[in-house]
């Protein structure tokens, strides 16, 4: 079984649901040499809801009109409260904020406007999901979560959980390669799901890994030419990098990496073209890259710890070129 694949429209930047007949699918610094083209992308994660990043980020979409936006998770404002900008005209910033403005870009740049690839992060509360998918609907967006589409030459996938954190929220959480829980992380099963509960629910916490989503996900599909969007970076590379020097959590020393050992050895084993994450603030300044290659497979961060808008842009079709800039 794989994630069924979604045909998206080239002027209408709609979702075509796959047709019946088909096959069935459900079953560091800047690089040198990039230039913008036709197929440039841009990369965004971790805004969490800072108003200034966002007009950033729809500044530069205007003025540059990338082909498609990927945006990496952890969108929206920290803390278990009501979603709030701290402005009282934003009383649900997603919407009021968010969508009001793709609603503007979308409006003046018309059959420019670019596709829009969202997912979560472990910091977005699952019940904001269901805006998420309603924007969809709009075709402001396209939820790429647990989901994958056809992009000209390209499949998109993608995936927003991570694995245990020491964080007590817990929506977008999942043991990674199985029921192991790093020392100073709090299990799945702990922490606070604001999702409804259920027993089903209770199973797929208890029960479900990435590395199983992950298979699930993809299946046997050939990832050569593929781009997948993820919030957790992959385990021991320069994306995932935490200062953890020296501290100890009852005797045990902690690790100073902290991404998804199930993500990178799904890149080992399927060498993707491209894969696109954010989640570890503090890497690119601890390892001072940005970017890492396991293989043939080019992995880019756009999260970051200071105050500016970190803005990733890429050629769709040759990544290697990409570079970073703090707005």
């Amino acid at each position: 079984m794989r994630a069924p694949l979604y045909h998206l429209s080239r002027r209408a930047r709609d979702i075509r649901a796959p047709r019946k007949w088909a096959r069935e699918e459900g079953d560091g610094a800047g690089r040198r040499g990039y230039t913008r083209g036709v197929n440039q992308c841009f990369f965004a994660s971790d805004l969490h809801g800072r108003v200034d990043r966002y007009d950033k980020l729809f500044a530069a979409i205007e003025r540059e009109i990338p082909y498609a936006v990927f945006l990496g998770g952890d969108l929206l404002p920290h803390g278990f409260a009501p979603l709030s900008s701290g402005d009282p005209g934003y009383r649900n910033f997603i919407e009021d904020f968010v969508a009001a403005g793709l609603e503007r870009l979308q409006s003046r740049l018309r059959e420019r406007y670019p596709y829009v690839f969202v997912i979560l992060g472990n910091d977005d509360a699952k019940p904001e999901e269901s805006s998420v998918i309603e924007i969809a609907a709009r075709g402001l967006w396209i939820y790429a979560h647990g989901r994958r589409f056809d992009l000209e030459s390209v499949t998109v996938y993608g995936y927003a959980c991570v694995p245990p954190t020491p964080f007590m929220r817990k929506d977008w959480e999942r043991y990674d390669v199985s029921r192991y829980v790093p020392p100073g992380c709090v299990s799945p099963e702990e922490g606070r799901l604001l999702a409804a509960p259920s027993a089903a629910r209770a199973r797929e916490v208890r029960f479900t890994t990435i590395q199983d989503d992950l298979d699930r996900l993809v299946g046997d599909a050939d990832v050569r030419n593929a781009v997948f969007l993820f919030h957790a970076p992959p385990y021991d590379t320069a994306l995932d990098r935490v200062p953890h020097d020296g501290k100890m959590v009852d005797h045990v020393p902690m690790d100073l990496h902290v991404g998804s050992l199930a993500v990178r050895r799904f890149i080992e084993k399927r060498q993707p073209l491209l894969t696109l994450h954010g989640h570890i603030h503090e890497s690119a300044r601890l390892t001072g890259a940005w970017c890492d290659r396991i293989g043939r497979t080019m992995m880019l961060n756009a999260a970051h710890d200071g105050p500016e808008l970190a803005l990733v842009r890429f050629d769709l079709h040759d990544p290697s070129r990409a570079e970073r800039v703090l707005i």
